[in-house]
């Protein structure tokens, strides 16, 4: 079942278009994260959603709710964006008794999401005394007070320390373990949500160009060797002719890099020296997030 459905949403500044025809499906239970380059539209995408923008063309369905009814949920979505928006001259806990009674159905006490989020310490605090970082923490820690079942979260790692990075993947997994918790995560710290993510949807020139699973994504991408040796030819002859090697290029630091599938290092670096090839350094570079996303938006640039 899908917790948000987006079909051919079109969204124009003018004449352009800043969002194209865009395809968005997030299962229930899964934590979904939206990457793409600034200005490519996530914050967009994400306001749409939420009703917070008029759109052209397009549908789009969050809880089974269209944006204009997603009061109808009764806060099973929320949402918190890059900037907190708490009452700068309320204390956290003050911020959060307020939550409270806007709150139909609390399952949580304000001592609770305090505690979970790590900042009971500051519970007498104004919000504008506050550090960003906790200032996001608070944030949370109100939207968390009616156990919703979808979670928005847009650039939910600025601001933070490496603590508070930990912290929040942390929950993140506890609440999507526990409670079947469904998440968007709009971010640049594309390792971050390589480490938390289930699936990953990327956005660029408007459209959602690859949404998949992480293990679907990066398994079509490559796993390359870099290595450096003062027999650089010697070597790509020896390699040319080994199973499951593909020769890519010699780099600006005179490396040679190799796309690897059915080798494995080792067995590159015996057959090398076999072939009196000496190795002076061989690097591992597995697939990775970071490294689909920069192959995917700079494929322009070829």
């Amino acid at each position: 079942m899908s917790a948000l459905s987006v079909t051919g949403l079109t969204k124009n500044y003018g004449s352009f278009a800043v969002l194209d025809n865009l395809d968005l499906q997030i299962e229930k239970g899964s934590i979904h994260g939206l990457v793409g380059l600034n200005g490519s539209g996530k914050t967009t995408t994400i306001e749409c959603i939420l009703g917070l923008q008029a759109y052209n063309s397009g549908t789009i369905t969050a809880l089974g709710q269209s944006p204009k009814q997603l009061h109808l949920t009764k806060g099973k979505l929320v949402a918190i964006f890059d900037s907190p928006s708490l009452h700068p001259n309320l204390t956290v806990r003050q911020c959060l008794q307020h939550a409270l009674l806007l709150c139909e159905k609390p399952t949580r006490s304000a001592s609770e999401v305090e505690k979970l989020l790590g900042v009971s310490r500051f519970s007498d605090f104004k919000i504008k005394n506050l550090s960003l970082g906790n200032k996001r923490r608070a944030s949370i820690a109100q939207a968390l007070l009616g156990d919703p079942e979808f979670v928005v979260l847009d650039e939910p790692f600025n601001g933070l320390d490496a603590e508070g990075v930990d912290d929040v993947l942390e929950l993140i997994s506890t609440l999507n373990r526990d409670h079947g918790t469904t998440f968007l995560l709009s971010s640049h710290q594309l390792p971050y949500l390589e480490q938390i993510c289930s699936h990953i949807a990327i956005l660029h020139h408007g459209k959602i160009t690859h949404s998949d699973t992480i293990s679907n994504l990066l398994g079509n991408t490559q796993t390359t060797l870099q290595i450096k040796t003062p027999q650089i030819e010697a070597a790509s002859k020896v390699l040319k002719n080994t199973s499951g090697v593909e020769l890519l290029n010699i780099d600006a630091d005179g490396y040679l890099n190799i796309s690897v599938s059915d080798s494995d290092s080792i067995a590159i670096n015996q057959s090398l020296v076999e072939n009196q090839i000496p190795v002076a350094e061989l690097i591992l570079k597995r697939a990775s997030l970071a490294g689909l996303f920069r192959e995917i938006t700079s494929e322009d640039a070829k």
